[in-house]
């Protein structure tokens, strides 16, 4: 465990996160990166980059996933607890003060554009961390990542079947790179 954050702080933090973002989880990805990264520092980058994965890999909302994953890295089972609370309370009380006061007034033009105002800036909170986080990645994940969306989108391929292939192939990786090791290669 990292050095013990208070939990109180775990709570603030992805409360915030959760009543600043719009779009979803992947628009959630940009703040809880400033936040638990380059703000608070709780953890690194190629740490979050594998967060990320398992949080995408498991079932729920991503960046609920996230959140629990950081909060159990920082104080177990309580961080967990405590920062799943935090990003889920905002939207319940939004969603809950939507039903209760503006049901009726979606269909309000003002209302309407506001939400298609909205659009744009989520678009550009979903496109920031994968902009950010692919920095320092070799190139030929590049091509990994162009392939891996071509096979969805153009061939709709199943995300789950990338995914066991991904993981499949990280780990022939990992253990070709034992072996050369083993050899008195040095990791490359």
């Amino acid at each position: 465990m990292n050095e013990r954050q208070p939990l109180g702080r775990l709570f603030g933090s992805f409360f915030k996160i959760g009543l600043f973002t719009f779009g979803g989880g992947y628009a959630m990805i940009t703040l809880i990166q400033h936040e638990v990264i380059d703000r608070r520092r709780w953890i690194g980058r190629e740490e979050f980059l594998d967060m990320l994965t398992l949080a995408q890999s498991v079932p729920g909302p991503m960046a609920v996933n996230t959140s629990v994953f950081v909060g159990y890295k920082l104080r177990g089972l309580r961080g967990a607890v405590v920062s799943l609370l935090g990003s889920v309370l905002p939207s319940f009380l939004v969603i809950l003060a939507i039903v209760l006061f503006f049901a009726n007034i979606r269909q309000n033009p003002v209302v309407d554009a506001a939400f298609k105002g909205m659009r744009p800036a989520v678009v550009a909170l979903i496109i920031g961390p994968v902009v950010s986080l692919s920095r320092g990645m070799h190139r030929s994940m590049f091509l990994v990542i162009i392939a891996s969306a071509l096979a969805v989108w153009g061939l709709g391929w199943s995300p789950i079947y990338l995914l066991v292939a991904g993981a499949a192939g990280g780990i022939l990786w990992e253990l070709y790179l034992l072996r050369r090791i083993g050899h008195g290669r040095q990791r490359p």
